[in-house]
């Protein structure tokens, strides 16, 4: 395996996280980035052998994680996205492709992420990163053709230079340039309103604190017009994994109406997901006595009000944030 490499459980502390997130960025999936990462440091065990310290071991892993990725979306049909998504509605325009039709998105807890970020010394870095792992961005890579996802993410998120995307892809370095000014375009055009260049998005503030205890105290008084109130007239309110999407202050008000309190009471705790505020919604039905996980929501704030209201109803994930199991 050669001296480079050298212990191979300290490899894995050390690149374990890193390649969850790539994984993540390529599938949209938490729980399937958690399964690929796997495969990968297994595949890399049974390779270590090959390895000749031609490339250096993060090279050497990231093509062993983009293989195994590009695999599983090549075999994937599940993940075609309908075209209509190319044609987002006028209530939310700019705002990207929605999550409502990609069942397989899940949201990425802040505390793994930090994980990365204490391992990447330039702040910068770290504060780019939280526009690259935005549900925002999530969501139009998924549109992007797999080998051009993996091109932009390895380009213009790892960092990686084009000779070496170009080793980890087993191509050209002028197929990446190509791949990576295609997926540059189609990214322009589906989330307009992205930042350029991927610059820093802000640290929430305290207004937007604020803001967030105002949605959490709404949904535990069963108070939807407080709720309402804090909606932006462009809000898109989407529930994932059943594909529900609701566009304009109109639609969503009234779909809040009808289903805020319809289920139960809540008790909602604050999150922080994809480097975005949240919030973890545990529903106590009637005739039920503890409060159980429900939903998991993760929120963007524009201008003083709500913007997006993302949930997913996947009461699996919160122990990936380190939530109890009851309240």
């Amino acid at each position: 395996m050669g001296a480079e490499i050298g212990d191979f459980d300290d490899l894995v502390r050390r690149y374990r996280r890193e390649l969850h997130v790539y994984c993540y960025r390529m599938l949209g999936s938490f729980d399937e980035a958690e399964d690929h990462v796997q495969e990968v440091l297994l595949r890399a065990w049974r390779s270590r052998e090959g390895f000749q310290g031609q490339s250096s071991v993060r090279t050497w892993l990231y093509r062993v994680a983009a293989n195994a990725c590009l695999d599983t979306l090549r075999r994937d049909a599940r993940r075609a996205v309908p075209a209509r998504l190319s044609e987002p509605s006028s209530a939310a325009a700019g705002a990207g492709p929605s999550v409502a039709a990609m069942p397989w998105v899940q949201p990425y807890p802040d505390s793994l992420l930090d994980e990365v970020a204490a391992d990447q010394p330039d702040p910068e870095a770290v504060a780019v990163s939280r526009e690259t792992i935005s549900l925002a961005f999530l969501a139009a890579i998924q549109l992007l053709p797999p080998r051009q996802r993996a091109v932009l993410i390895l380009r213009d998120v790892v960092s990686l230079p084009a000779a070496e995307v170009a080793e980890v892809l087993d191509t050209s370095i002028p197929a990446v340039t190509s791949a990576l000014q295609r997926a540059r375009a189609t990214l322009r055009e589906q989330w307009p309103d992205g930042r350029l260049n991927w610059a820093p998005a802000a640290e929430p503030d305290p207004g937007q604190r604020r803001l967030l205890q105002r949605f959490i105290a709404a949904h535990e008084q069963a108070d939807p017009e407080a709720l309402i109130a804090m909606l932006r007239d462009d809000i898109r309110l989407v529930i994932s994994p059943q594909a529900g999407e609701w566009n304009g202050r109109r639609q969503v008000g009234d779909a809040l109406r009808d289903g805020m309190t319809a289920l139960g009471q809540w008790r909602v705790l604050p999150i922080q997901a994809n480097r975005q505020p949240g919030a973890a919604g545990y529903l106590r039905r009637p005739g039920e006595t503890a409060f159980s996980p429900f939903v998991l929501v993760v929120l963007r704030y524009e201008n003083g009000g709500l913007a997006e209201m993302a949930a997913f109803e996947q009461p699996s994930m919160f122990a990936a944030f380190g939530l109890p199991d009851s309240l």
